[in-house]
């Protein structure tokens, strides 16, 4: 049977036919479908982590006690996880280990464009690299056995185009493997410096093995076409648009990325009259070639940026751009925008209004940054807004840092954000962090947190309560507020930032998307009534529009949260529908 999958959902169903015991996550997109995928399978273990970092270290413990285990992160996520990465090289595994990581080429929706190739070779990890849907799940299972064949945890690298595209999967039965016996081995299993040394001579060894390997596997092949001058040497999404760019060409397509076959590589170069290298992001392939000596044509003519496509490797390559049609009409340009009924509209809004520092965190809320709210001045990587603000006090000193805040998401906060609240008890800072208490994991699709009570299945569980746990840390100052209550919400901002101790401010509203959530009837604008002051377009609110001669509200997208009502001084907003009318 056959279906038509994305690559993550194929990834979640390799891991199902594989045995696969245990899958653990943090969401993050491109990689977030693959744990929401495999939670749909009852016959695996599966959970949302607090972080990268420990998703991967209940992996760990998973293989050790003899189950197939799969970890699933963003390439962000992967620097959360490198330091039980590079560890769990040196330890190797017992039940097969898989990590996948899901790069984005392009930042469609990420800080950073980094390329997660340099960690598997970093930490002398095997890497695989699937091309389409089918390959996603024949990847997995061919990494699981190889993981336990090898000793080794495996890395599949995917990027966002090979994660989020769909093609035809062929289905197969769940394969129930036992687990593996576990053995006390402190040689093996505990790191400490005399068993690391004998370790990473084991590493080494087993690197010398997968290199023999990467020669003779199917994983890598040769394709000969009908013209053997040309030669491509490519991998993952890029062997997918080579193909369409160059047609009936030869290409060494490699599925194995990390170790390289050389071997392999340099007979192919040496069968052809002109060789090309079709990579994305950094010229990990290339630099490869270089350093063996052969010529290679690749990032002199390709960007080492962004996403690639067909069109563009013709016209960089070939100087063709065929086969594309160009749009007449102007589109016009849609910036992201926080939704309608967003809240942390009123956070932002009032940070603006009092002219605040504000270091910024990942998340929805990074949207705060955008015209016209442009209250966000910083955004570095989960979690850092508190330790940047804490950072700023310091340097500034307590009196001019009285001028700026933190904000974190509830989701973010539990992901890496308590260690820098910790940070700013312990070492008598007093910056002020509010937490934006969305009730969900709203920036990747509405994922449960450990602040929802509810698990990956939707089953109850213990909810962390945030009041508690900053209490707990040492924050005497906690205030729960309604960020939709300006007025309040603001004379609370006043008085904490003023305080000479470390505060946090829960802004606590459900996200507008929640089904939970129901807001009833709609805004209208009284025209007798405004005064064309435009106060209520600095709220950001994509319902609320400026025709150049006054304010109209666009009722398709108003959901009738009522927070322009509150920004309005002529009581120009009116709610109309719903239980107010």
């Amino acid at each position: 049977m056959k279906k038509l999958m994305l690559g993550n959902e194929a990834i979640a169903r390799g891991a199902y036919e594989a045995g696969v015991k245990v899958a653990t996550a943090y969401p993050g997109t491109p990689s977030t479908e693959i744990t929401e995928f495999i939670a749909t399978y009852d016959e695996i273990f599966s959970e949302w982590s607090p972080n990268e970092k420990v998703a991967l270290e209940v992996a760990i413990g998973a293989s050790f006690a003899g189950g197939r285990a799969i970890c699933s992160m963003k390439h962000v996520g992967l620097n959360v996880a490198a330091d039980p990465l590079f560890t769990v090289s040196y330890t190797g595994v017992n039940g097969g280990l898989v990590i996948c990581v899901a790069d984005d080429p392009g930042m469609h929706s990420s800080q950073n464009e980094q390329d997660s190739r340099h960690y598997a070779k970093a930490a002398k990890i095997p890497m695989l690299e699937p091309s389409d849907s089918q390959e996603c799940k024949d990847f997995i299972k061919k990494a699981l056995e190889l993981s336990e064949e090898f000793d080794t945890p495996f890395i599949i690298r995917l990027t966002t185009r090979i994660s989020h595209s769909q093609s035809l999967v062929e289905l197969g039965e769940r394969v129930e493997i036992p687990l593996k016996p576990y053995s006390k081995d402190i040689g093996k299993y505990v790191m400490m410096p005399a068993m690391a040394r004998k370790r990473h001579v084991v590493v080494e060894e087993r690197m010398e093995r997968l290199a023999s390997y990467a020669e003779e596997t199917e994983l890598n092949r040769i394709e000969w076409g009908s013209n053997t001058e040309i030669g491509v040497i490519t991998s993952g999404i890029c062997y997918q648009y080579s193909k369409e760019a160059f047609g009936d060409v030869s290409y060494l397509k490699l599925g194995m990325v990390h170790p390289l076959p050389e071997q392999l590589i340099s007979e192919f170069a040496s069968k052809v009259k002109t060789l090309y290298v079709i990579e994305e992001l950094d010229p990990f392939i290339e630099e490869f070639l270089n350093k063996k000596g052969i010529t290679c044509i690749g990032k002199e003519k390709l960007p080492i940026v962004g996403e690639y496509s067909a069109s563009l490797i013709r016209k960089a390559i070939l100087g063709t751009d065929e086969d594309t049609t160009a749009l007449q009409e102007n589109v016009p340009v849609r910036p992201p925008v926080l939704c309608p009924g967003c809240p942390h509209r009123g956070v932002f809004y009032t940070l603006r209004k009092n002219k605040l520092t504000v270091s910024g965190d990942i998340g929805c809320y990074t949207l705060g940054s955008m015209s016209p709210l442009e209250a966000m001045d910083t955004c570095v990587c989960m979690g850092a807004s508190i330790g940047v603000a804490h950072g700023m006090e310091k340097a500034l000193g307590k009196e001019d840092h009285r001028k700026g805040v933190a904000v974190i998401g509830d989701s973010t906060f539990i992901h890496s954000g308590i260690t820098g609240l910790i940070d700013i008890v312990y070492n008598k800072g007093t910056s002020t962090v509010i937490i934006l208490d969305n009730s969900i994991t709203g920036m990747t699709g509405h994922q449960p947190n450990p602040a929802t009570g509810y698990t990956i299945k939707g089953e109850k569980t213990r909810q962390i309560d945030l009041l508690k746990l900053c209490n707990a840390i040492g924050i005497d100052r906690v205030r729960v507020c309604d960020p939709f209550n300006l007025d309040e919400f603001d004379k609370v901002v006043k008085e904490e930032i003023a305080a000479d101790e470390p505060s946090v401010i829960i802004a606590q509203r459900p996200c507008a998307l929640l089904k939970t959530v129901k807001y009833e009837g709609s805004v209208k604008v009284n025209e007798e009534k405004c005064k064309y002051c435009k106060v209520c377009m600095r709220l950001g609110c994509p319902a609320i529009v400026d025709t150049g001669e006054d304010i109209h509200i666009n009722e398709a997208l108003c959901v009738g949260c009522e927070l322009c009502l509150e920004v309005c001084k002529f009581n120009a907003l009116e709610k109309v529908g719903g239980s107010n009318e």
